[in-house]
């Protein structure tokens, strides 16, 4: 069993865990995940380390409260425990001196794009950070991405703060002015990270997406992380889960994602219920969307 040392909202529905695992603390990179479960009969949920600290042994993830696992995964706090927490799994980022480097993180993508940026910038780099969210509420690490990224944005959907519009409006306008742009990062719903490849395409700048978003089980078994990278198939846990961007078929990759959207809903429903909760549409919509 793996200890919270911590655990604070972020955000509404968005919850960080510091956990106590030195093992993974002491091998992790940048890119990597781990696998959480909460008891004997609970989903395992595939979650980016955020961080680390090996000198405490511990890890950071962050997680957002949408379907019925990582709703139950919210409800824990300081001092209870993850029945098992397994990892690091998955293939660190390549992470060398590009030049120029661009993290673009989406939602909760944010954690993936803090530590990635972080060894970006220890390679040498200059660092660049665009994190999108739809509202001033909901966004992730803005005070540590400033600790470690040479500039940092911040985007909103609805202008509550910062620049006002998507993370690509953003990129397009670095890119118009001139800022020379060797790497982009970037992760978060599949239609931002299409809209971050079909931007930086026609420049022919280097891009990579990290799938996350599609993972299921985390091992490779269930097959339901299958993806079609430059018309071969893959395992978005085992062989990525990160790809270059540009050879991502983002449309097989859409459809699949929405695989389990029914049963994930009926899951959610009988979660909330349980716990005597008011079952929102609008949440249903975003599970639907996702």
């Amino acid at each position: 069993m793996n200890k919270i040392i911590t655990a604070e909202f972020l955000a509404t529905d968005i919850k960080r865990f510091v956990i106590e695992a030195p093992k993974i603390a002491a091998k992790r990179k940048a890119g990597q995940f781990v696998i959480v479960r909460t008891d004997q009969t609970g989903e395992r949920i595939p979650l980016t380390i955020a961080d680390s600290n090996i000198e405490q042994g511990t890890i950071t993830i962050i997680v957002q409260g949408i379907g019925k696992t990582t709703k139950a995964i919210n409800q824990l706090n300081t001092g209870d425990f993850f029945l098992d927490v397994v990892g690091p799994l998955g293939k660190p980022s390549h992470i060398e001196n590009f030049g120029t480097a661009i993290s673009i993180g989406g939602g909760v993508g944010a954690a993936i794009a803090f530590p990635t940026a972080v060894a970006l910038k220890e390679a040498g780099n200059h660092t660049i950070v665009i994190n999108g969210a739809r509202t001033k509420d909901l966004v992730l690490l803005e005070t540590e991405l400033k600790e470690v990224a040479d500039e940092v944005y911040i985007t909103t959907d609805d202008g509550s703060y910062g620049y006002h519009g998507f993370v690509t409006q953003k990129l397009q306008e670095l890119i118009e002015s001139g800022t020379k742009i060797d790497f982009v990062l970037s992760i978060g719903p599949i239609p931002m990270m299409r809209a971050v490849a079909n931007t930086t395409k026609p420049y022919g700048i280097k891009t990579v997406v990290s799938l996350n978003p599609v993972m299921v089980d985390g091992t490779g078994m269930c097959g339901g992380c299958r993806a079609t990278i430059d018309n071969k198939t893959v395992f978005v846990c085992v062989d990525g889960p990160e790809f270059d961007a540009h050879l991502v078929d983002f449309d097989l990759l859409t459809k699949r994602n929405r695989t389990y959207n029914q049963s994930e809903k009926a899951a959610l429903e009988k979660h909330l219920c349980n716990y005597d909760k008011v079952f929102s549409d609008a949440l249903v919509e975003e599970l639907v969307n996702q």
